[in-house]
């Protein structure tokens, strides 16, 4: 299996939504987003598989020693050795590999986040970083492209913590501010016992509403002439307006019991319409 096949096969088993951004990319952009989100599963699984947190953090750490290696020119790991040849061709900047890494770190440090700021690094470090390589990838010309791609990742990664609220609880993380809980008077007990009550719309209202906001902050800084290019980071976009919009039109409150989701056609559908120029983020 050569690097780039170990990829694929490492991208095909995760069924992301991201998969949706591949579609309309030429051959060789394709490789390299295929390389970034295997390297970015590789590390995300490693936290989801590690009960000990002295493995999860030496892990990590071999991970930081790769990116170094893989920026020596002499990667060892499959995912790293498929980066190689895209690293100098897309101007891949060391630093956000390494972002995406501390980003995964503060999920073995941390199951709670005590305000927005911090769950902001958070939400930079894991999802802003991925989407600034990936605009990096997709093409640019006007610099204001990255600042639309490090807001429109917030968006996507807000979306994922709005979606993924029961799921988390399940698993003893909480990833909405606590100072947002406070906000509504729902104790954390409240969030993992799964409650269906009014305050629980009321707070996921307030979650979705800080969303839109860097969904609408992200597409007021993308520029014109960037925006053809940038068509792959709009299908995901849309696709995860369009799940947020659907979590607030189904009863929301009942977002710790069920998990929101669209069907492949109506992805495909979105895909199709932004093709088109259609927009939902408004």
């Amino acid at each position: 299996m050569t690097p780039q096949d170990y990829c694929k096969q490492k991208t095909k088993e995760s069924h992301s939504n991201f998969l949706f951004a591949f579609i309309f990319l030429n051959q060789k952009k394709r490789n390299a987003l295929t390389a970034l989100y295997a390297f970015c599963r590789e590390v995300d699984d490693i936290v989801d598989e590690s009960n000990e947190y002295k493995i999860g953090k030496n892990k990590l750490n071999w991970w930081r020693s790769e990116i170094d290696r893989l920026y020596r020119n002499s990667p060892q790991h499959p995912v790293t050795q498929a980066l190689k040849p895209h690293i100098n061709d897309f101007e891949l900047d060391k630093a956000y590999f390494i972002e995406i890494i501390d980003g995964m770190e503060m999920d073995l440090n941390f199951n709670r986040y005590e305000t927005f700021k911090h769950l902001q690094l958070y939400c930079y470090r894991v999802a802003s970083t991925v989407g600034i390589l990936s605009a990096q990838i997709f093409g640019y010309k006007d610099s204001k492209t990255l600042k639309y791609a490090h807001n429109l990742g917030i968006a996507l990664q807000l979306t994922n913590i709005i979606r993924d609220i029961g799921e988390d609880a399940r698993r003893g993380r909480i990833y909405i501010p606590l100072d947002d809980l406070k906000k509504f008077n729902i104790t954390e007990k409240e969030i993992l016992s799964y409650i269906n009550e009014k305050k629980i719309r009321e707070l996921v209202e307030s979650q979705t509403k800080r969303a839109h906001d860097y969904y609408k902050l992200a597409i007021n800084m993308l520029p014109v002439m960037d925006k053809r290019n940038q068509k792959p980071g709009l299908m995901m976009g849309n696709i995860y307006y369009e799940l947020l919009s659907k979590i607030i039109k189904n009863n929301p409150e009942n977002i710790l019991n069920q998990k929101a989701s669209l069907s492949s056609l109506k992805k495909l559908s979105i895909v199709l319409l932004t093709l088109l120029n259609y927009q939902w983020i408004k």
